[in-house]
């Protein structure tokens, strides 16, 4: 993993029990701050709280944060493969991309992975399957993205970067291995090491040098203190999510968390 990288701060803006207004001003707020990743989620509920609240698509968003921000980049926290088509995928991915751009390069991130929230595929009619099923549609869906990147006209300003959430070792990280720019995950410190083996080896037999692939953790899933993200820079990791909830989206913790930052980053 590049390990000279600077640590970036990725702000998960869940789209949950919130007015749209107020996850339009956290984002700009987030951008003034100096964060440098917003992401939302891509569900059509809520995951936690009141899971009949308010809620909004994510997609949807992405294209407003595009033309609203300047500098911050932005993408999903991730993707649901199974909800649109993999072409379709694509060219929202590149106009998103042409949206931020700005004169420059574009700052869309492209998050992706296999799908998990049931709700979601029986409430607005997708094929739950199996996580293999799943799995194997999230394999075959990036090859066909990738080549439509590579048809569009005009085509991305940059080389998207893919992120793939996950941690299976014998589906997963084959997809990052091949794909993936960024691996996300919930690991903890002690077990990265093997996850991170697994990954190489992966590389190795895909033909891939996977060094170069940015690791990225939670820092939400559980109680994360100092120590705990310290133990996670020293296993690898160099990009750190938090994720934040309407109706009020408390910024206290995204400013030590920046502290921590930019600490790192002497």
């Amino acid at each position: 993993m590049p390990l000279d990288s600077p640590v970036r701060l990725g702000i998960q803006v869940q789209p949950q029990h919130a007015e749209y207004h107020a996850i339009r001003d956290t984002v700009l707020r987030l951008e003034e701050l100096g964060v440098d990743i917003a992401f939302n989620w891509d569900h059509f509920y809520p995951l936690s709280g009141d899971r009949d609240g308010k809620h909004f698509e994510a997609w949807t968003i992405l294209g407003a944060w595009a033309e609203q921000t300047e500098r911050i980049e932005f993408g999903t926290l991730v993707s649901c493969n199974s909800y649109r088509n993999a072409d379709l995928q694509a060219d929202m991915a590149r106009t998103l991309d042409h949206i931020s751009a700005k004169g420059g390069t574009g700052r869309f991130i492209f998050g992706t992975g296999s799908g998990w929230f049931e709700r979601d595929y029986d409430e607005y009619g997708y094929e739950f399957g199996t996580p293999g099923t799943r799995l194997k549609a999230l394999a075959g869906a990036l090859p066909r993205i990738e080549a439509r990147w590579a048809k569009l006209n005009p085509g991305p300003t940059r080389k998207i970067p893919v992120m793939i959430g996950g941690k299976g070792e014998q589906k997963t990280l084959r997809i990052v291995a091949r794909h993936a720019d960024i691996w996300h995950s919930f690991v903890a410190p002690d077990d990265l090491p093997h996850k991170l083996d697994v990954l190489k080896r992966w590389g190795d037999e895909v033909g891939r040098d996977v060094s170069q692939i940015t690791v990225s953790n939670e820092l939400t899933r559980r109680r994360v203190d100092l120590e705990y993200a310290d133990a996670l820079y020293d296993a690898g990791v160099r990009m750190f999510t938090l994720g934040i909830s309407g109706p009020d989206y408390d910024l206290a913790p995204v400013t030590e968390w920046m502290a921590w930052r930019d600490a790192k980053n002497g």
